[in-house]
Order: structure tokens, then C-alpha cells, then sequence
């Protein structure tokens, strides 16, 4: 026997973790950088981040398990679907397998032979993974993608938060904010089997772009207010 790791198979915990520590990083980093551009306290600034970090990782959490939770409402519900209606036309649903494998460029014998063996040895698991797309690679796992998104979102976080201490001033905040967000584009690229440089660049004028805009905000409505 041969078994194979492939990168698809940790695509989920990837994408939540890497989405989690990237929002974390912008946000954290956006929100201490509005804040010190409208000229507040070094007290306000990092009341502003510890607020930020619990908010952020809460929210993550939560609407990460909200959705991961709909999309499995869904699946189970098309997968009782399904059940049900192998138990009102097991013969229909053969040949509804059968064509499937025709399209993927098997003859109809053979086609009809694979669907015939498949329905024997698990007639409700075929169906689900080769009609309805469902694997224990793609299904929603709504406790894990909460959990990584929360726990990646507060590590991302406190990069800023401790640039925010380490270097006060915006130029400290942006500058680690941006060092952890390269890294963390070349890491997840590399993980993913994805362009390195592609994620990097992306990575890096988006974030930008949000913390300058929350600059420019946090600027102007300092001067509003003073």
C-alpha cells in the first residue's frame, strides 16, 4: 500500500489559519494605525488594540463557525436527500453513477461495472463523493475552521500590538505589520504549493492600501475633532 499527502488535504486548516493571522495583522495594525493618526494617547492607542485583538478573534470565531455550520446544514441535507432517494430507486441512481463516470471518460460497460461495484460496497458514499462533491477533505468542519480562525487572528494580532509598544509611532506599526504579512504570504504559498511572489505582492497592496486608508481616516477625523 502507497499512501500520499497532498496539499488539498490541509486546504481548509490552511485557508482559516492563514485568513485569521492576515485579518488579524490588517485589521490590529489599521485600527492602532487610525488611532495614533488622530493624535490620541499612548494609553488610548493600546486600550484600542487590546480591544481590537478580543473583538477580532471573537468575531472571527464566530462568523467562521456560522458559516462553516450552514455549509454543513446544506451538505447533510443533500446527503439525507440522497439517501433517500437510493432507498426509492436504487436501479436510477446506478445509472445517474454510471453516467457520471461516462462523462469522466470511462465506456458504459465499464462505467456500469465501476457504479455496479461502487453501489455494492457503499452505495450512499459513492453518491456523495462523486455526485454531490462531498470528501472528508471538503466537508465543513465548523469546531476546527472557528478554532483556527480565532487562535491564527489573535497570533496575527499582536504583532502590531507589540510593534504598537516596542516602536511607538505609526512608521513601527506598518513596517512589522507588513515584515509578518510578507512572511505570512511566502509561508501560506509555499504550504499551499501557490506562487510565493504572487501572494507576496498581493499581500503586501492590500494591507497597504487598508492601513493607509485608516491613516488617512484617523487623520481626518483627529483634526475634526480637535
Amino acid at each position: 500500500m502507497h499512501g500520499e499527502t497532498h496539499k488539498i488535504s490541509r486546504s481548509g486548516r490552511l485557508r482559516a489559519a492563514v485568513l485569521g493571522a492576515n485579518d488579524g495583522i490588517v485589521s490590529t495594525a489599521s485600527l492602532l494605525t487610525g488611532v495614533a493618526a488622530a493624535n490620541s494617547s499612548s494609553h488610548g492607542i493600546l486600550l484600542a488594540g487590546v480591544a481590537g485583538m478580543v473583538a477580532g478573534a471573537m468575531s472571527m470565531a464566530t462568523g467562521e463557525y456560522v458559516s462553516v455550520s450552514s455549509q454543513a446544514d446544506t451538505e447533510r441535507a443533500a446527503i439525507a436527500e440522497e439517501q433517500a432517494e437510493l432507498e426509492n430507486n436504487y436501479q436510477a441512481e446506478t445509472h445517474e453513477l454510471a453516467a457520471i463516470y461516462v462523462q469522466r471518460g470511462l465506456n458504459r460497460q465499464l462505467a456500469h461495472e465501476v457504479a455496479t461495484a461502487l453501489m455494492k460496497h457503499d452505495a450512499l458514499d459513492a453518491h456523495t463523493r462523486d455526485e454531490l462533491g462531498i470528501s472528508d477533505t471538503s466537508s465543513a468542519r465548523p469546531f476546527q475552521a472557528a478554532l483556527f480562525s480565532a487562535g491564527s487572528f489573535a497570533l496575527g494580532a499582536v504583532i502590531p500590538f507589540v510593534a504598537a509598544i516596542a516602536l511607538p509611532g505609526i512608521a513601527g506599526i506598518v513596517i512589522a505589520a507588513l515584515l509578518a504579512l510578507v512572511i505570512l504570504g511566502a509561508v501560506a504559498a509555499r504550504a499551499g504549493g501557490a506562487p510565493v511572489m504572487r501572494s507576496m505582492i498581493r499581500v503586501s497592496f492590500w494591507s497597504s492600501l487598508a492601513m493607509a486608508l485608516s491613516g488617512l481616516t484617523g487623520t481626518l477625523f483627529g483634526h475634526l475633532a480637535g
